[in-house]
């Protein structure tokens, strides 16, 4: 039997809550950690209709992307149609999590799916997201004595790579100190300069247990004092997760890519619009699902040749294509980040595998329902 909660770590994991920004609702919003689960349904949108949808389909957990309640509310009745689908989903026996800005910045998230989708090749982040804080630390301890210290220091978790982890380098020299009345050495002789065998340890160590490998260092090290340095270390901008995408596509006119975007998203009365010259060479794509026009400025002078988003107001829009810079696609809002359902569906579907089925709503949640 799975469980509610072992879904939402399993999710979490993906998408981690710590990830969404600062104004952002994510995470479980209604359900029993403990009860169990058997259907998972997939949704941009927590609106009425999807909420009755799945309770038709008698799921055990519908998975959002934009959050039900954003902003605080003083009732839940249902008296509105936030609060109507709280109820029925209440009811109905489901649970209800989002996963909205963790999971725009993800691997498998929004806009890694949307470039996808697209036939983006090649994707890193537009930003790419922080990487962990890590400090560099370096210990002088002598030669016999190393082989304890570096294992210490592992042991409380310095020195670890993804899959890979004791890892260090050493680097041996000669070390000099003379103690003074007081100290108790244990090496040397006080008032006499000491020349000891030493080795130069360093190790890489996430900020967050500095002070326990420090602590681990020290209790391992047979010094007095010992000598060692730690080096806050910059953040080298490589991470694979972040905001946007940006790839390559096999070299087309701008109109054909456009092309290939109407043909890969779903249909809406939105359409796709297009700012540019039409004959224009595509070869760098640039795309954020949801509203994009944040990084109009950022992207102004890149080396993409098209910026795919939604939402483009007009003056921000005209003003970037005036700089000259990368042509504008703007596509429906519902329509760029309903790529990511079935993506999160199939891996969620692989890691759980038949005990539990997931689906993905059928509900067009796009608000434009015609064109004149």
């Amino acid at each position: 039997m799975t469980t509610l909660g072992e879904v939402v770590d399993l999710l979490h994991q993906w998408y981690p809550p710590a990830t969404a920004d600062s104004w952002d609702a994510v995470g479980l919003v209604l359900g029993d950690p403990a009860t169990p689960v058997k259907r998972v349904h997939f949704a941009v949108d927590p609106s009425p209709e999807v909420a009755a949808e799945a309770v038709a389909a008698k799921a055990d957990l519908l998975v959002v992307h934009h959050p039900l309640f954003l902003k605080p509310v003083t009732s839940v009745a249902a008296t509105t149609p936030k609060g109507r689908t709280l109820h029925t989903l209440a009811t109905g026996g489901c649970a209800l999590l989002t996963a909205h800005t963790n999971a725009d910045q993800a691997l498998n998230g929004v806009s890694e799916s949307l470039a996808l989708a697209l036939g983006l090749r090649e994707l890193s982040p537009i930003i790419a997201a922080p990487s962990e804080p890590s400090d560099k630390f370096v210990v002088f301890v002598p030669t016999d004595a190393a082989a304890p210290v570096r294992a210490a220091m592992a042991a409380a978790g310095a020195g670890t790579f993804g899959d890979y982890d004791h890892c260090s380098f050493s680097a041996h020299g000669v070390g000099r100190f003379r103690p003074l009345p007081g100290a108790a050495p244990a090496i040397g002789t006080i008032g006499d300069i000491a020349v000891v065998d030493e080795d130069r340890l360093e190790v890489l160590v996430p900020r967050r247990l500095r002070a326990q490998v420090l602590a681990a260092m020290r209790a391992a090290h047979p010094y007095e004092e010992p000598a060692f340095d730690i080096i806050e270390l910059a953040d080298p901008g490589e991470s694979a997760t972040g905001t946007g995408r940006i790839g390559t596509v096999d070299e087309m006119t701008l109109r054909e890519f456009a092309a290939q975007v109407a043909e890969a998203l779903p249909a809406t009365e939105h359409g796709v619009r297009v700012g540019g010259d039409p004959d224009r060479i595509v070869r760098r794509v640039a795309v954020c699902g949801g509203a994009g026009d944040f990084l109009l400025d950022r992207l102004a002078g890149s080396d993409a040749d098209v910026y795919l988003t939604s939402d483009l107001r007009h003056h921000p829009a005209s003003e970037f294509l005036e700089k000259g810079g990368p042509a504008l696609i703007d596509v429906a809002h519902w329509a760029a980040e309903s790529t990511w359902l079935p993506v999160v569906r199939q891996r969620l579907a692989e890691a759980l595998g038949d005990t539990v089925e997931c689906t993905v709503s059928a509900v067009r949640t796009d608000p434009w329902s015609f064109r004149l």
